[in-house]
């Protein structure tokens, strides 16, 4: 008799696995299907919590014990997570449309694949759906870690009510995709403004001298770079496939860390997870250190103040509002005390709010 083949047992083994892994993945689904009946006898709306999500992706993250390393399995688990939601209720996440952007990418990063995905023209559209209650949350970028701020986010929360209920950090991996064979053949490249400044050093070198047009995203970019002879877009992976270009170029970014951060705006932001951030709206005397004493409060409580950007009030000539993150929750006594200072000191204030740090 031949020795045993070691493969087929290696597969016996796996084929059992898979068997097990999808009694256990069954059986979670059919406990958030029970979850879902408590919740509604129980007259609770609110099925999807991004505390408790975030709570168990880190949980994961800490107790992976490899081989796969512990962003895939995060990954993986979020996955799961949310085609086990989407039994309880499915959610609409509204994003800046059309399908491919980035935005897009960012928003299936959060939520996974089992969401609706409402593609939207403009960010203020995006806030209007959701504070009309047409989508359950919408996905907004706030800043480049190559170009800055996104304006029109930031001025977008001096009048929204909506709260900030969590935050996705995406690598930005940019193409040059076209239908064209080769860059000799490129007359005008399209992309939006954010994505032709962060590829700026590229393009200078691989196509000078080639018009470069701003459009309101990539995947308008790729639309007409699909449509128009000579044309290309820059734009990221998800485009290529979804408008059928060829990649000419990958990861052109100038920054090989080029990195972009999202918001996700609610009605109502999160309970604490453990690991938390809160963003304020803060406006101040406009006199010598009105901004110093203004954020003396949070040194005093020992709170960590991660980023400051200030932005026009539109009130007046020269006056400004500053938007800040700071770690730690607002129901957290530490920064309830801060926050209590900060009101009293503040010409304006306003928790935009708390919400889990990004997990994956």
């Amino acid at each position: 008799m031949g020795a045993a083949d070691p493969l087929s047992d290696i597969r016996e083994r796996i084929d059992a696995l898979d068997q097990e892994i999808l009694r256990l993945i069954s059986a979670r689904a059919a406990l958030a299907k029970e979850v879902a009946d408590v919740k509604t006898a129980n007259g609770d709306s609110k099925f999807y919590r991004p505390e408790r999500e975030a709570a168990v992706l880190r949980r994961i993250k800490e107790q992976n014990p490899g081989p796969l390393d512990a962003e895939e399995i995060a990954r993986l688990f979020r996955e799961i997570m949310s085609a086990c939601l989407a039994l309880e209720q499915e959610l609409a996440v509204a994003f800046l449309g059309p399908a491919g952007t980035f935005t897009q990418a960012a928003a299936l990063k959060h939520f996974g694949r089992s969401v609706n995905t409402v593609s939207l023209a403009e960010i203020s559209d995006i806030f209007r759906e959701v504070e009309a209650g047409s989508c359950h949350y919408g996905v907004v970028p706030v800043e480049n870690s190559t170009e800055g701020v996104i304006s029109h986010t930031l001025d977008m929360f001096l009048s929204s009510p909506l709260k900030i209920a969590g935050e996705v950090t995406l690598r930005i991996h940019h193409q040059l995709m076209s239908r064209e064979p080769d860059l000799k053949s490129i007359r005008t490249l399209y992309s939006h403004q954010q994505s032709l400044a962060q590829c700026r050093g590229w393009l200078d070198q691989h196509l000078p001298g080639v018009p470069r047009i701003a459009v309101s995203s990539n995947a308008e970019a790729a639309s007409i770079a699909a449509a128009q002879a000579g044309s290309a877009a820059v734009a990221g992976e998800a485009a290529s496939e979804i408008y059928d270009l060829e990649p000419l170029a990958s990861r052109i970014e100038d920054e090989p860390g080029n990195t972009t951060r999202f918001l996700v705006i609610a009605k109502e932001d999160s309970p604490p997870s453990g690991r938390d951030k809160t963003s304020l709206l803060l406006s101040c005397r406009n006199e010598s250190g009105g901004l110093h004493r203004l954020l003396s409060p949070l040194a005093e409580h020992g709170i960590s103040m991660t980023r400051i950007e200030s932005r026009p009030s539109k009130r007046g000539i020269w006056d400004y509002v500053f938007f800040i993150d700071i770690l730690g929750h607002r129901d957290e006594e530490p920064v309830v005390k801060a926050l209590r200072s900060l009101e009293s000191e503040a010409l304006f204030f306003k928790v935009l709010g708390s919400y889990p740090e990004a997990v994956i």
